[in-house]
């Protein structure tokens, strides 16, 4: 009878640990909301970055896959994620340099999200998007290997950036007509 009595006490014992673990964080940090307040869950503006390529990267593969409407699902998901990005720890420069880019940028990205079916139109907003993220690499560093990539048939052969995770050339201005067509322009670390 005395093995009910050692099991009680120990189920009581880990729960009350595994609680107070939980304590410090967030509910969206414990939930994986990953574009939750940055320092809600003492992430750093280096790692809200990280989270924003990710889901630029969701959207200019789907753009490249001419998948119209998984590109506005990661639209919505970068514009949701520079709305909640948290500015406070940033330094002066900083702000305003982040200010500059975040603005333009979330409004492009919101734009794809509500341009579902119009790949052409989601392409447009995309080239200024790509300017603005690889402005905001710059500022934060890039916390993976990314590879600036052009286009020069883009907007009548003036051509387009994008960012890319890996060398394997993978076109999301004219997706599966000329999936290969651009080249790496530069590296960044």
């Amino acid at each position: 009878m005395k093995k009910p009595f050692i099991i009680f006490p120990l189920a009581v014992t880990v729960f009350a640990i595994a609680a107070c673990n939980l304590s410090g964080r967030s509910a969206d940090s414990v939930a994986g909301n990953d574009t939750a307040k940055t320092s809600a869950a003492g992430i750093t503006p280096s790692t809200t970055a990280k989270i924003l390529v990710a889901h630029y990267l969701n959207l200019k593969n789907a753009l490249a896959k001419d998948n119209s409407n998984a590109a506005a699902t990661a639209g919505k998901s970068l514009a949701d994620g520079f709305a909640k990005f948290d500015r406070s720890t940033l330094n002066e420069v900083q702000k305003k340099n982040f200010a500059d880019i975040a603005d333009d940028a979330q409004q492009m990205a919101k734009h794809i999200g509500e341009s579902a079916g119009k790949l052409p139109h989601q392409r447009e907003h995309f080239d200024m998007l790509s300017k603005d993220m690889y402005d905001m690499v710059k500022l934060f560093g890039a916390s993976q290997p990314l590879y600036v990539d052009r286009c020069p048939m883009y907007n009548d052969k003036k051509g387009a950036i994008w960012l890319s995770e890996t060398k394997a050339i993978s076109n999301p201005y004219f997706g599966t007509d000329m999936p290969t067509c651009g080249t790496i322009k530069e590296e960044l670390k």
